[in-house]
């Protein structure tokens, strides 16, 4: 910032560089004056006839610019001697003027106007004792205001009111940039060097601007100019020369810039002067505002806001000075803008470019912003159920975030090529062609991605859930932008592309009922059995392990059938997901077996009875008997 500062004497110069030579109102009138004296009007009378000028062949640009130059420049040098004379000549018309209207000297009055600001700014200051940059700017303020009010209430003459309104103004403009240069931060030394930076530039701006309402000559306006910018251009290098923390190359190197911008400025080359200049000071002056914003905003402004504000007044930095340069190359008839169409249309598509690529900026910081933020609010929930749902944003928003990057990017590419001239059809049309043969190559993984992002927007799964889809099921560990991963119960892991799954049987979300059956003897008293399990249900509900997984405890739905061996109960609860429903489970069962056996409830046993009358059994034996005596009797 230390040499930035000296690049701002250039802006006060350029007003006249391309300053015509207007004739002084006060020397029309002495022409005039003499054509109509007698004889002066008799001499040209009798004058002989002037001679046909002989016709000069007219030369191109580059010779023209060099003569015009050239001229412009003998011109500068000679008007130097003739600073003094014309200093004098011109404070002695304003200081007759002033007293001839009964005023006080002009000094006075300005003296005038600045005590009475001062005393109004102290006051101000008092009620507002903050040190910030927007208190002091609002200090600045009210000093400005009131040297207008006392300024407009009097009735000035004509040369006193022009020099006082530019000296204020130049006054004002010190002191606010005084207060930017407070907030930059910078060691004392290289904020006295800036300040006198801009003393210097607001006094050659006044001097430049007060030449022609003064009628002096503007040959010699541009000779005081030129003075001014010899002094600051010294000066400029002192303090670029003494740049902390900077190699002795950088330093050189820095001066060489300075000084091919002073040579840009005295050859009166607007156009590259300017470029120059905004590409030496942008960087910095871009830092500068962003620091400056981003102090003044408030600890706990939001993310966006801060976001918008600071990267939106760097951008408003940027296009204003792209305007400033597009107003100078279409205000000067010599640029060599005007000299080529395509140059012209290059030149004014860079600039938009510039101003395109900042809106893309803009947009693309907000929009990360925003992201961000949500994947920060996703990162705390009050509960685990709360995290599971924005586990998906916490999926999806960097997905998102990649798109828009890419949309932002191809975009902005696709306009800033159309600004500079290129026919971008022929760019879409390949890239449709691109994109369909890629379409086509890819299109399995296409369709694994899109079913993801869907899959995601559903809200079909989450991490820790157990799902099922087709011939696939467990516990989701973790999914991409293209998979899921199934832990088994088993131990196997699948994984399974969201192309595959298909519809999905999810296990987990929110509640599950969890339903077991217990066969018991047809003896058995079943109500005594349904009081026992509410027994059970209760004890279960209030284990400190258990309690916060129950939202209605273990009951008996009833008898569900009659079996072979005996009557089928039915039992069930109603259980928040999680993995130890088949814990809870085998510890019922483990539970209703204890109660039951300790109350004479038998579960049911497979039984066979078989039954015939005694004739037949006797028969039988008989015949049994009978064969194993033969089988006995049988030789060997």
């Amino acid at each position: 910032m230390k040499w930035i500062a000296a690049l701002l004497f250039f802006l006060s110069m350029s007003v006249h560089v391309h300053a015509q030579d207007v004739p002084r109102p006060q020397k029309i009138d002495d022409l005039v004056g003499l054509l109509q004296d007698p004889e002066v009007r008799s001499w040209l009378e009798k004058a002989p006839a002037a001679t046909s000028p002989t016709t000069v062949p007219a030369k191109n640009g580059l010779a023209a610019w060099e003569t015009m130059t050239r001229e412009r420049l003998d011109g500068i040098v000679r008007a130097i001697p003739r600073i003094p004379t014309e200093v004098t000549t011109v404070s002695s018309r304003i200081r007759a003027q002033a007293l001839s209207y009964g005023g006080l000297p002009v000094f006075a009055i300005f003296a005038g106007l600045v005590a009475v600001g001062l005393v109004a700014e102290k006051v101000f200051s008092r009620s507002h004792t903050g040190s910030r940059v927007i208190d002091r700017l609002l200090a600045v303020g009210v000093f400005t205001a009131t040297m207008a009010i006392v300024f407009f209430a009097f009735d000035w003459p004509p040369l006193p009111r022009i020099v006082l309104m530019v000296s204020v103004l130049a006054l004002v403009a010190y002191r606010a940039i005084s207060v930017l240069i407070d907030a930059a931060g910078m060691p004392p030394l290289s904020r006295k060097r800036t300040k006198i930076f801009v003393g210097g530039i607001v006094t050659g701006t006044g001097l430049a601007v007060l030449g022609e309402p003064l009628s002096v000559d503007p040959t010699t306006t541009a000779a005081v100019s030129f003075c001014v910018s010899l002094v600051l251009l010294l000066i400029a290098l002192e303090g670029a020369m003494s740049l902390p923390a900077r190699s002795f190359r950088t330093r050189i190197a820095i001066c060489l810039a300075i000084l091919v911008v002073w040579a840009l400025w005295c050859l009166g080359l607007r156009g590259l002067f300017w470029l120059a200049v905004f590409a030496m000071s942008l960087p910095s002056v871009l830092r500068f505002f962003g620091k400056t914003v981003a102090e003044l905003l408030p600890g706990d402004t939001e993310e966006t806001k801060r976001v918008l504000l600071v990267r939106g007044s760097r951008a408003a930095v940027v296009i204003i000075a792209a305007a400033w340069l597009a107003t100078v190359w279409r205000l000067d008839p010599t640029s060599l803008v005007h000299s080529d169409p395509r140059v012209a249309s290059l030149s004014y598509g860079l600039l938009k470019s510039v101003v395109i690529m900042l809106l893309a900026d803009l947009v693309w910081h907000l929009a990360r912003s925003w992201i961000d933020r949500k994947l920060l609010a996703s990162n705390s929930g009050a509960s685990a159920d709360e995290l599971a749902r924005k586990g998906r944003l916490r999926t999806l928003l960097p997905i998102f975030r990649n798109v828009l990057a890419v949309m932002v990017a191809v975009i902005a590419g696709l306009v800033v090529l159309s600004e500079l001239g290129i026919e971008i059809g022929p760019l879409i049309a390949g890239a449709g062609v691109f994109g369909v043969a890629l379409g086509f190559g890819s299109q399995t993984l296409v369709k694994d991605v899109i079913s993801g992002v869907f899959y995601m927007l559903d809200d079909a799964f989450r991490v820790g859930e157990y799902i099922q889809a087709k011939s696939y099921k467990g516990t989701v560990e973790g999914f991409s932008l293209r998979s899921v991963r199934l832990r088994h119960h088993r131990g196997p892991v699948y994984t399974v592309p969201f192309g595959e799954l298909g519809a999905v049987e999810n296990m987990s979300r929110d509640w599950g009922i969890v339903k077991f059956r217990v066969s018991v003897s047809y003896d058995a008293d079943v109500e005594k059995a349904r009081k026992l399990t509410k027994k059970i249900g209760a004890a279960l509900a209030e284990d400190p392990e258990f309690s916060p997984l129950f939202i209605e405890p273990l009951k008996m739905k009833g008898v569900e059938e009659f079996g072979d061996y005996g009557m089928v109960l039915s039992f069930g609860m109603t259980l928040r997901p999680s993995g130890l429903q088949s814990m809870i489970r085998r510890r019922a069962n483990l539970m209703i077996r204890e109660a039951f056996k300790e109350n004479g409830i038998e579960f049911a046993q497979p039984m066979v009875q078989v039954g015939a009358d005694e004739k037949q059994v006797a028969a039988s034996a008989a015949t049994r008997l009978q064969e194993a005596k033969s089988a006995a009797a049988a030789p060997a």
